[in-house]
This record gives structure tokens, sequence and C-alpha cells, in this order.
């Protein structure tokens, strides 16, 4: 469903050039729900970014259902880090206006029972006529994600949509985002990117580890857990302590080669 091969992003700078992503190469079946996990200034974002038709990359081609992206389409729906919602917007308002901004062949009244249907779904349905400003973190994020559901996208685009929520709230927005992933006929395809090594492990499919600066996919490892998954049962399982710590090991090592190897961190601890 996506196919992204040897995607380049270079920002130029006045006196250099940054390369952001350096010929990244992945392919996303529909349904899939794939986890992108790397440290800051990977390139996880600009590569989020440039599938939803938010940029253009600087090379290489990246299609969605066979199609070139060249812009934003309704198809692909982002869930970012600061939830963009409309702060004059009632949450009802929120949800009703994207659903009629990506169906407008539906009638208003549709619109609304359809915003209704999803601001139950996130338990927001009491707060419908409240503005974002007066809804907590968690509640704003749920609005997000309802709208990104409401408007009926086949690809789902997550930017880190929990890391600014507290362990109880990330654990409670991880288990809504799968029960309505799983809810539909048809199974979304999800590209999620996340530093959290647990939620990759809980929510995907397959990790794709990404390498420090210049961003390149250093191993893409399949998650090899059935679902429904539950969290007591993965902590006492071998396997997924065995394949915890190897991706911790990953990042950790690509992340201090980055910063000029072990030689270099023992003397600075030193």
């Amino acid at each position: 469903m996506i196919a992204i091969d040897r995607v380049s992003m270079v920002f130029p700078d006045r006196d250099r050039r940054t390369v952001a992503l350096d010929e990244v190469s992945l392919r996303v079946g529909e349904g899939e729900f794939v986890a992108i996990l790397g440290p800051s200034g990977c390139g996880k974002s600009t590569l989020l970014e440039l599938v939803a038709g938010l940029s253009g990359s600087t090379g290489g081609s990246l299609l969605v259902d066979g199609r070139p992206v060249t812009e934003p389409g309704p198809e692909r729906g982002m869930v970012f880090q600061d939830y963009s919602l409309f702060p004059w917007m009632t949450a009802q308002e929120n949800l009703e206006f994207a659903i009629e901004q990506t169906n407008g062949h539906h009638s208003r009244e549709e619109n609304r029972k359809k915003a209704e249907e999803y601001l139950g779904a996130v338990g927001l349905k009491a707060w419908a006529q409240t503005y974002p400003q007066r809804l907590s973190g968690g509640m704003r994020q749920r609005l997000a994600i309802a709208r990104m559901f409401a408007i009926g996208s086949k690809i789902f685009l997550m930017d880190e949509p929990f890391g600014a929520l507290d362990s109880l709230n990330r654990a409670y927005m991880q288990d809504l985002l799968l029960g309505l992933w799983k809810r539909g006929e048809t199974d979304r395809t999800v590209l999620f990117v996340t530093h959290d090594v647990d939620e990759a492990l809980l929510l995907s499919d397959r990790i794709v580890v990404m390498t420090p600066s210049p961003g390149r996919i250093r191993e893409t490892i399949d998650v090899p857990f059935g679902r429904p998954r539950e969290r007591e049962h993965l902590n006492s399982d071998e396997r997924y302590l065995e394949l915890r710590a190897r991706l911790l090991r990953l990042l950790y090592d690509e992340l201090v080669d980055s910063l000029g190897g072990r030689t270099r961190l023992r003397a600075e601890l030193a």
C-alpha cells in the first residue's frame, strides 16, 4: 500500500546541506501496523511528512496505492504531537469540520451523527461542546485520534502521538488505538513513529529501526506475537524480553557510534 523507494531528503542551509534521510526504502502492506523507532533527529517525522504529502523528497520515489504522492489527501490521516485542533471550535465542531472537508457528499446531519459516534468511541461524548483548551492533554489526543478515524482514512500516520502523556494515559491511549484500529471491517494501515521500545512491541507487526542522522534504515524486525496482546503476558514472555533487549542494544549502539564511539564516551564519563 505504501512503497518508499530510495527516498532522500536534504535541507539546504546557508553554508551546508543537512541530510535528513538517505536512500530509505520500505514497503508497507494493507492493514499492517509498522512502528518507526529511532533517536531524535533521525528523520522519523520527516519520513511521515513525506508520506502525508506535506513536503516533497529530494530523491527517490514514494507511492501510495501505486500513485505518486504529490500532495495531502483524505486517504492519509495524520496525528501530530501537538494535536493540531482548532481552538475556536468545540470538540464536536472539530470533528464535524474534518468530516465535512473529506466527505462533502454527506449531509450535515450525517456528519453530526458520525462526529457523535466517534466522540462516544473515545469517551468524549460528555465534552462534545467543550473547547480544546479546556480539555486535558489526554482528552485532546483522544479527540485528534477520533478525528483521524472519523474521516475514514485508509492510512494512519502517527507522529509520537502519546509522547507527552503520563504512563497511565499512555497505556489507555494505546489500548484505545488498537481497539479502534480493529473496529472497522477493513484494517487501516498504520505508520507509527515512537521513541518507546515497549510501545513499538505492544502495537506493531514490524519495527523499523532508524540510524541517527542522516536517517537510514538499520534493520527491520518482525514482531512475533499474536493479537490481542496483553501487557502482563508480554512482560513474562522470554521472546519479548530478548527482543526488547536487542532493540535497546541496537538503538544504544547507533547513538554511541554517532557521538564518537565508546572510547570517547568512556573518556567523557571518566
